[in-house]
């Protein structure tokens, strides 16, 4: 007899594992596309520095390995359009944001995830067409993978919406989100190792065939929601959806604008986003540049290095999850509770390293170490404020990450820019600078949420019929 367990049904082979594995390697996807362009530039420059001098702060830790035949162009960009080049992206990230949310909501995730990566996959394989036709292609070139790739993570809330119960929120949303750290750390040494061995086309191209052969699957394997999956158990399909019934609200067409931007709560979302991205940005972009220009790695040194904070903010963005949602279920803690503490550790952990990481001068082993403990811990912030939208409200949860995000992208915009603009002579005080900077940011943005964030789901949310 079909006597169906009320309380949950395995996730082993599950249809909503299934979708957080292929999401995840989606996200791998899209930023392996986000990030390759930050290793393939040390290799894309003209080399200023006479060959004899070593062009670093600190020694060389190579021994000069002799330069392979490398047939690919190299470009002479000054460091303030290496700056716009590499913050590109995100004036093409912002824009679709809401919009992300919006469509998700209205035409389904599915495709709009799948097309929005493709769109950067093509894009990246015409990565160095348009670096020989000039900067201004390239840029152009990148704002369009920001315009794809934007909607990426908008749809992802809007799909887990309808795809995830709320006691396994932390534990599905993870491992589909740490793609993301997942891809950068994969793309970077890889990067690293492709420049070397091949040259820095290579880089745009591998990782776009990479990319098409997710778009296939995710096209073959994933539905918008429970009831229209075509693989989906009878037990799976009454499990979800019975654990979603009270928290979504059944009209699609009509959304509370005006409670939504009223929303403390999601102003608190919205302010630790930003603070916790311009750590986490002005780091993804600049990584490889401090590696080589202070600490005097070479390329193939550079990737490996500059994955270590994220492999580590991988780790424990996984088993944060875990640990939130078995506080939240099985020792009956307050989400708001798991979510603010998840914040403050999240946050105020990286700040701390951060600025140590200033004053390790030339000592490398500890200048990594506290780099990679800093974005490491800024993993459980995963956990923390960057969920909380379906705990706030399920049913807007795409459009509210497409508000925050939104926000959260300008720190992508100017934290490069403005980090290149401080470092212009490369010494250690000016990066220190800049790392007191994104400190002061992350602490800000703490105590910020901690004082309004919320963890239930808020009166505007479910209301359908009886608008006020």
């Amino acid at each position: 007899g079909s006597h169906v367990k009320k309380e949950v049904s395995p996730a082993c082979c599950s249809s909503r594992y299934g979708l957080a594995f292929l999401s995840c390697y989606g996200f791998f996807v899209a930023y392996a596309l986000r990030v390759n362009l930050s290793v393939a530039m040390v290799d894309m420059l003209k080399n200023r520095s006479s060959a004899n001098t070593s062009s670093s702060v600190c020694p060389h830790h190579s021994n000069p390995v002799p330069k392979h035949n490398h047939t690919a162009s190299v470009y002479d960009w000054d460091s303030e359009t290496q700056g716009w080049i590499l913050g590109s992206f995100f004036y093409g990230y912002i824009l679709t944001q809401i919009p992300g949310g919006y469509f998700a909501r209205k035409y389904g995730a599915k495709w709009l995830f799948g097309i929005g990566i493709l769109c950067t996959v093509i894009f990246t394989l015409l990565t160095p067409v348009a670096a020989d036709l000039g900067a201004g292609y390239l840029i152009a070139v990148r704002v369009l993978e920001g315009i794809g790739e934007g909607v990426s993570f908008p749809a992802m809330h809007a799909m887990w919406a309808s795809w995830a119960p709320p006691l396994e929120r932390s534990r599905l949303l993870t491992v589909s989100y740490t793609g993301a750290q997942l891809g950068t750390v994969v793309a970077l040494p890889l990067s690293g190792q492709i420049c070397f061995y091949l040259d820095w086309t290579y880089v745009f191209y591998i990782f776009g065939a990479v990319g098409l052969l997710w778009f296939f699957l995710w096209a073959c394997f994933v539905s918008n929601n429970p009831s229209s999956h075509k693989r989906i158990t009878e037990a799976e399909k009454t499990y979800i959806m019975g654990s979603l019934k009270n928290e979504l609200s059944p009209t699609t067409d009509y959304i509370p604008w005006t409670s939504i931007l009223k929303s403390m709560p999601l102003w608190a979302i919205v302010v630790a986003h930003f603070s916790y991205n311009w750590t986490f940005y002005t780091l993804l972009t600049l990584l490889p540049t401090y590696m080589n220009d202070i600490l005097g790695f070479s390329i193939q040194q550079n990737g490996m290095l500059s994955a270590l904070p994220y492999l580590g903010c991988w780790l424990l963005a996984l088993l944060g999850g875990q640990l939130a949602d078995l506080l939240r279920e099985k020792y009956l803690i307050r989400t708001v509770i798991v979510r603010k503490a998840f914040t403050i550790v999240g946050m105020v952990g990286p700040a701390v390293f951060l600025v140590a990481a200033g004053y390790t001068g030339c000592n490398y082993v500890l200048a990594v170490a506290c780099l990679s403990i800093s974005s490491s811990l800024g993993g459980i912030s995963a956990s923390g404020f960057n969920i909380n939208h379906l705990d706030i409200a399920p049913s807007y949860a795409g459009i509210l990450l497409g508000i925050t995000n939104s926000f959260a992208t300008i720190p992508g915009m100017v934290g490069p820019v403005i980090a290149r603009t401080l470092t212009k002579s490369n010494t250690i005080p000016e990066w220190q600078i800049v790392f007191y900077i994104s400190a002061a940011i992350n602490i800000f943005g703490a105590i910020f949420f901690t004082i309004f964030g919320k963890g239930t789901v808020q009166p505007w949310a479910v209301q359908s019929i009886q608008i006020q």
